[in-house]
């Protein structure tokens, strides 16, 4: 009886050891994260223009300060050592980023960055292990977690017309890298002579990247003329017409959860003025913003031109003299870092995984090249073409 208490004590005590150890882990997982993240905001403020961004930015850092400073009490608190030690190489790479993509696809980063701490601290606030004064404090940086959250994304939404810019370069890029990386691999397959498939690479360039502008300015345009209908037909309706959209109103609000007499009320509110009373109609039932339409030509002309650039990558290697394997080794190198490239951006901008989303580019990629490479070398077989 007393070797079988004395068994079932030496498992309470390593169950509670072990859920203070995670606790542990995952604090100083947050104190890490909360160093780096005090480096980045600080850094993209030094690198922003705009008064106002660069003072709500330190706001934010000053603010992640006090969070690192709690969990170093909460650490010191439980006897554990830890060390502060923020990668120079990780404040460089998102500085590189800032620089390079610009504060819009920074804020994403960022945005991504709190979503993440949001998520260890609701983990954490459910711990057994948490002592209740502490889960005070940890639900008011929680609080304030949210706050940059949504700083960030308001910060962010100052930037939509260059974010869909940045959607229409992302799809002219990845179009561009992978049809010409798998046409000139085709080529390489099928000739062995790196100068004409290089050549035979820049006239896809030049009729691909004319393609895509016009194909992204034609649709965005019918796209455009559908909206802007739409939304034409309901601000009239909303002018001549309001008493009508009542009920709808109701409805809309009910399906959202609001009380019977908040949606009455709301609906009467909203129907008093024809522009709100359009927008939210727009807005709830056609999922359209007027804000949101894209320039047709602004599409075109960032997508055609993103498609020719990128073309260039896998077909650049083939014009620098070199055999025809090392042409094609280098050019496929060059188009993966490429594609890894690209994914990282549609990861950021979609906030999609971003490893998984980059090696999901990697393989589109890749496989096309193989697949057309391999045609080639049949053609090669069937016509006897030399590959010499």
């Amino acid at each position: 009886m007393e070797m079988h208490l004395y068994a079932r004590m030496i498992t309470c005590s390593q169950h509670v050891m072990s859920t203070s150890s995670s606790l542990i882990s995952l604090a100083e997982e947050v104190l890490a994260d909360e160093a780096l993240a005090i480096e980045i905001y600080s850094t993209a403020a030094k690198l922003s223009r705009d008064e106002n961004t660069r003072r709500k930015l330190l706001k934010i850092a000053e603010m992640e300060r006090k969070h690192l400073s709690f969990w170093r009490s909460f650490l010191e608190r439980r006897g554990a050592e830890y060390r502060i030690r923020v990668s120079p190489l990780k404040v460089r790479f998102h500085a590189f980023l800032i620089r390079v993509l610009g504060l819009a696809l920074a804020f994403k980063i960022m945005e991504s960055g709190e979503r993440d701490a949001i998520t260890m601290y609701a983990m954490m606030l459910e711990h057994p292990d948490m002592a209740e004064d502490e889960r005070e404090k940890l639900e008011e940086i929680l609080a304030e977690e949210l706050l940059h959250e949504h700083e960030l994304a308001e910060e962010e939404s100052r930037f939509t017309e260059l974010l869909n810019h940045v959607r229409d370069m992302v799809l002219g890029m990845n179009d561009g890298l992978v049809e010409t990386l798998s046409v000139t691999a085709g080529l390489a397959g099928a000739y062995g002579d790196p100068f004409i498939v290089g050549l035979s690479g820049l006239v896809v360039a030049i009729a691909g990247s004319l393609s895509m502008g016009i194909g992204a300015y034609a649709a965005t345009k019918s796209q455009k003329q559908v909206h802007e209908g739409v939304l034409e037909r309901v601000r009239l309706a909303a002018k001549y017409a309001s008493q009508l959209f009542m009920n709808r109103i109701r409805s809309l609000m009910a399906k959202k959860g609001y009380r019977e007499e908040a949606a009455d009320l709301i609906a009467g509110e909203i129907v008093q003025d024809p522009s709100l009373l359009a927008r939210t109609i727009a807005e709830e039932e056609h999922g359209l913003r007027e804000e949101a339409i894209e320039k047709p030509v602004s599409a075109g002309l960032y997508t055609g031109i993103a498609y020719f650039i990128s073309s260039l990558i896998p077909i650049t290697p083939y014009l620098l003299g070199l055999p025809i394997l090392a042409s094609l080794l280098l050019s496929i190198a060059a188009a993966g870092a490429a594609l890894a490239i690209i994914g990282f951006i549609i990861a950021i901008s979609a906030n999609l995984p971003l490893k998984r989303k980059i090696l999901e580019m990697m393989l589109a990629g890749f496989g096309s090249a193989a697949a057309t490479y391999m045609i080639g070398r049949i053609f090669s077989m069937i016509f006897g073409i030399s590959v010499e």
